[in-house]
């Protein structure tokens, strides 16, 4: 054994000893090199602050009022959650899969990296003889991008060597993690970070989008399927390939087995099940209030480059910091006002038509002779639809490809294409269809739409949004994008300002006939106007403002500006909250003739039922970042525009509309039951020349809700005011919407109740008082001069 020992086998020994050794130093060595980017050679690492708050690219959450998820904003669709809340399932599919050996290693495992580099030399199947990247090195490739421009090295370029120390800088984040983190937070980094397809990040993105499911409800199935998708998302598509995927989630189970995990029962049970997939991808077409989120994204994006200015090291991003934004948006009122306009949506366009049926809606008036008397019809408008091609995106990328050859891009836009178009009914209100674009644009044009908004007025809180049929296949909003002609909604501020002027009280009466306005008299630039109203006769009765207001005499609003001048009523509709600064100066702002939005006639009303304080609305009450730090809180900021005697007296003459015999709202008393229990409504209707819109607002206590309805062209409409008026097309929306908030019990704020008198009210308009019941008395006794009553 001594000659054994001292014989060239003793020099063979200790030159492996000494190669191994040197061997051991050199990786020492060159792993300090690389830790410490020796000589520029290597690139940089991430820095110790980034690997104790790893960065990954999370979801930022929208929330209602009530604390439900309304939406999120992302680039990577991904929300982080907790070991807790995922199932043992998913963990135990996981480390049979992934990592067997995951609780025994410290970041690297010898023994996997050998088995893989055996089963490369040996050409052995990768799912058998495993993989060499730990969960916890997979974590750190997918936390930290060690490939990115500014951490490569001057050896970085070299394709093999950069390979190789991109490797290595994995390895070293790896042992890293295993010193700051535990075994189960990793876990949760690799499940909250990993991608699993279709813009899915993270278990429970995952678990939604495929299974409509919490985490922590995923059966063993399931789960093996989405970690057998962690292989290679897009080859195991289940999808697009459901038998490839059913067999990857085989081998998965398999591996349960083998790891005990499953017995060989339940591996031949589970094995047998087919793949039951409840499918839906989360994106900003879908989900609650997809219009509403929209809009405040701009508001959210505004916000955070101010935040970010007065905090430099904040770095916020809407899409990537995993912010937490609390609406005030209810989620029930949210989906009662989305079902009843749906509903109203679905209604209306069955009679637009049959009402159009033969013929093509786009429409302008032509004044033709008959019968030695001059009428007025309606025909179709030459070239409308190649008008509005014109002005497409699809059109301007065929005249840039095609340039002049107007020929070629005509053809081009009659081309059929297989395309998907919104319909009422079927799957999520949409058909699979072939048309060519022109066609595509007379079917959207046929659509009619609306813009709905419900704000408290005690605060201000925007408590329901509905900005148009379908945000999917049409993104303009029409609550607060969108800006249309308001017609009688307009009134009560003419109405308003004539009496805080005192120029009328709310007893006075008022002849319905002609009043005219001469070519120059308060800004009236065309020849001499006399304004109609909307049956084209005049009654020459005497009314009070509670009755011309609640049926929309077009002659007593002329008479009330005639006194107050447009300047005036513009001075007061600003001070309410109409935000327009194209209000028209002349006669015909009595009528509502100036665009306006949705947004800011419902803002404006709040002040009538808030004892005449303007709140300017709130969408956003809170934000917090991830960990649930406040970084900002919105309070409601409100100041008195009129006198809480002065807005009672408004919601009085304002109840005419639903109250009185002849009110145009009087179907929400008669037909849909909406006095009952002592309720009490303040409404107006809004019907605009050529019926182009249909508005309603209507006020109770404490909920101030309105909405537009009309085509999104003007010259596209109803022709007759049985069907275009407010009251038919726009009223049956909220009454619905008002029933269903009455039918929820939930919802205490918004029970049915009277207005509230102010404490001090008083009035003395010449023998007028109010009974018990509020309503106005008039004397026996009505004076018959108009000039004495507004005196």
């Amino acid at each position: 054994m001594v000659e054994f020992a001292s014989g060239p086998y003793r020099t063979i020994i200790r030159n492996l000893w000494r190669y191994s050794l040197i061997g051991i130093a050199l990786l020492i060595l060159y792993v300090i090199a690389v830790s410490y980017n020796f000589l520029w050679l290597f690139g940089g690492m991430p820095s110790l602050k980034a690997l104790e708050n790893p960065k990954s690219e999370e979801a930022s959450e929208i929330y209602t009022y009530d604390q439900q998820l309304l939406g999120k904003y992302y680039i990577e669709n991904r929300t982080p959650i907790e070991i807790s809340q995922v199932s043992p399932n998913v963990t135990s599919a996981l480390l049979a899969t992934e990592d067997a050996r995951f609780i025994k290693h410290s970041g690297i495992d010898p023994r996997s990296l050998f088995r893989a580099v055996g089963g490369f030399l040996t050409f052995r199947n990768a799912s058998s003889s495993g993989g060499g990247s730990t969960l916890t090195q997979q974590t750190a490739k997918n936390l930290f991008d060690t490939r990115q421009e500014e951490l490569r090295g001057a050896l970085g370029s070299i394709p093999i060597i950069g390979l190789v120390i991109a490797k290595t800088k994995e390895w070293i984040l790896a042992v890293r993690l295993e010193r700051n983190y535990t075994k189960q937070e990793i876990m949760m980094m690799y499940l909250n970070t990993v991608s699993f397809g279709n813009n899915t990040y993270g278990i429970k993105t995952a678990a939604k989008t495929y299974f409509a499911k919490e985490p922590w409800q995923l059966n063993v199935e399931e789960a093996a399927m989405l970690v057998g998708m962690l292989k290679n998302p897009t080859l195991y598509n289940p999808r697009l390939f459901e038998q490839r995927t059913k067999e990857r989630r085989n081998v998965v189970l398999s591996q349960m087995k083998k790891y005990k995990f499953l017995s060989q029962e339940q591996f031949f049970t589970y094995k047998r099940k087919p793949l039951k997939l409840d499918f839906s991808v989360e994106n900003s077409n879908t989900g609650m209030g997809a219009y509403f989120r929209s809009v405040i994204s701009a508001d959210l994006r505004q916000w955070i480059k101010k935040y970010n200015e007065e905090n430099p090291d904040a770095d916020l991003d809407l899409y990537t910091s995993g912010l937490k934004i609390y609406t005030t948006i209810d989620s029930r009122m949210q989906t009662y006002a989305e079902e009843a306009v749906m509903a109203n949506m679905r209604d209306q366009q069955r009679k637009f038509y049959e009402h159009w049926r033969g013929r093509n809606p786009w429409v302008q008036r032509d004044k033709v002779r008959g019968k030695g008397k001059r009428n007025e019809r309606y025909v179709e408008i030459p070239g409308f639809i190649e008008n509005v091609a014109r002005r497409t995106t699809r059109y301007k990328q065929l005249k840039a490809e095609f340039g002049a050859d107007e020929q070629a891009i005509w053809r081009e836009m009659r081309k059929p294409i297989k395309m998907k178009v919104f319909v009422y009914g079927g799957k999520r209100n949409e058909k699979d269809t072939t048309l060519s674009s022109l066609d595509s644009i007379r079917y959207y044009k046929r659509l009619l739409n609306t813009g709905f908004a419900s704000i408290d007025p005690r605060n201000g809180y925007v408590k329901a949004w509905v900005g148009g049929i379908n945000f999917k296949h049409m993104k303009f909003d029409h609550v607060r994008q969108g800006r249309r002609q308001p017609g009688s909604t307009f009134k009560p501020f003419v109405y308003l300002t004539a009496m805080d002027q005192g120029f009328v009280t709310p007893c006075s009466h008022l002849v319905d006939q002609p009043t005219t306005f001469a070519h120059g008299e308060d800004n009236n630039n065309g020849p001499a106007w006399t304004p109609k109203n909307s049956t084209g006769r005049y009654s020459y009765q005497s009314l009070s403002l509670r009755e011309a207001l609640g049926q929309s005499i077009n002659t007593v609003s002329a008479q009330l500006i005639k006194k107050t001048r447009a300047a005036e009523v513009i001075k007061y509709a600003h001070e309410m909250g109409i935000e327009s600064k194209d209000l028209r100066e002349d006669p015909t702002l009595c009528l509502g003739t100036s665009d306006v939005s949705v947004f800011e006639m419902v803002a404006a009303y709040c002040a009538f039922a808030n004892g005449g304080i303007r709140v300017k609305p709130v969408m956003i009450w809170r934000i917090t970042d991830k960990n649930g730090n406040v970084l900002a809180q919105f309070s409601p900021n409100g100041n008195q525009v009129i006198s809480a005697n002065r807005a009672y007296e408004m919601l009085h003459l304002m109840r005419g509309a639903v109250e009185e015999p002849s009110g145009t709202a009087q179907r929400l008393r008669t037909q849909y039951k909406l006095l009952e229990g002592g309720n009490e409504i303040a409404a107006k209707t809004g019907t605009t020349s050529n019926y182009s819109d249909g508005w309603f607002m209507g006020m109770t206590q404490h909920l101030v809700s309105g909405l537009w309805v009309g085509g999104d062209d003007r010259s596209i409409h109803f022709r007759s005011i049985e069907y275009g008026q407010g009251g038919r097309i726009a009223m049956p929306a909220w009454a619905t919407y008002m029933q269903k908030i009455y039918a929820d019990k939930t919802l205490t704020n918004y029970r049915p109740e009277p207005f509230r008198k102010p404490n001090d009210f008083k009035i003395d308009c010449g023998g007028y008082h109010i009974d018990s019941s509020q309503r106005y008395i008039p004397p026996k006794v009505v004076p018959e001069d108009e000039d004495e009553i507004l005196q």
